[in-house]
């Protein structure tokens, strides 16, 4: 296993709680279940990790596994049926005012970002679970290439860049992908981004008009 540093996991829990926070901002018609409910399973899921992730071992793999994928997952997951929400909403039109129906554009989009940032972390290994990281590497990151860069690892703040840049450019830029499975996951992050901003102008015109 991969000890977490302290300073990454302060920078990956202050990342979870900003993308909790901005789904606590959606309005109900744009949300699956209860917003408390499921703020304080993640909430909860952020505090456990701060408790595995600094002392993670071989022993206790499957427990840090487990955590990491329910939180990914469960963020994922109302992330997904915000969005299917909103394309119902402005499609088939709603009462839902339009200043909510843009916030909440917003709030799935910079989510979108956040989610798909710990999942190329956690592919790309370690991320949240610790997994040592294995002879196939995911992704290339242009320090790997450089001899000024000698022993450079990526960590949290790399991946959650590489979010960034692929859901605002719509494609790779400095960092590319090197297998099936994170071109898919770009090629998916890519597709929300573009879809979100698409309605959003949409939306805008709309108004305006």
């Amino acid at each position: 296993m991969h000890p977490i540093r302290r300073n990454e996991l302060w920078h990956a829990q202050a990342t979870l709680l900003l993308a909790i926070a901005l789904q606590l901002t959606l309005t109900n018609e744009l949300r699956i279940g209860s917003k408390y409910l499921i703020a304080g399973l993640e909430l909860l899921l952020v505090i456990g990790i701060g408790f595995t992730a600094p002392r993670r071992h071989k022993s206790a793999e499957s427990i840090n596994r487990t955590i990491s994928i329910l939180l990914i997952g469960l963020i994922s997951f109302a992330n997904a049926g915000a969005l299917i929400l909103l394309i119902n909403a402005l499609i088939n039109g709603s009462p839902i005012p339009g200043h909510d129906l843009l916030v909440g554009a917003m709030a799935i989009f910079l989510t979108n970002i956040i989610m798909f940032g710990l999942w190329y972390w956690e592919l790309d290994s370690p991320g949240l679970s610790g997994r040592l990281k294995v002879d196939k590497e995911h992704f290339l990151f242009p320090q790997e290439v450089s001899h000024k860069f000698e022993g450079w690892q990526p960590t949290f703040s790399d991946y959650l860049y590489v979010s960034l840049t692929n859901g605002s450019a719509f494609s790779p830029t400095d960092t590319m992908p090197l297998t099936h499975i994170a071109k898919a996951l770009m090629g998916i992050q890519a597709l929300v981004a573009l879809l979100t901003v698409v309605l959003v102008t949409a939306r805008a015109v709309n108004i305006l008009a």
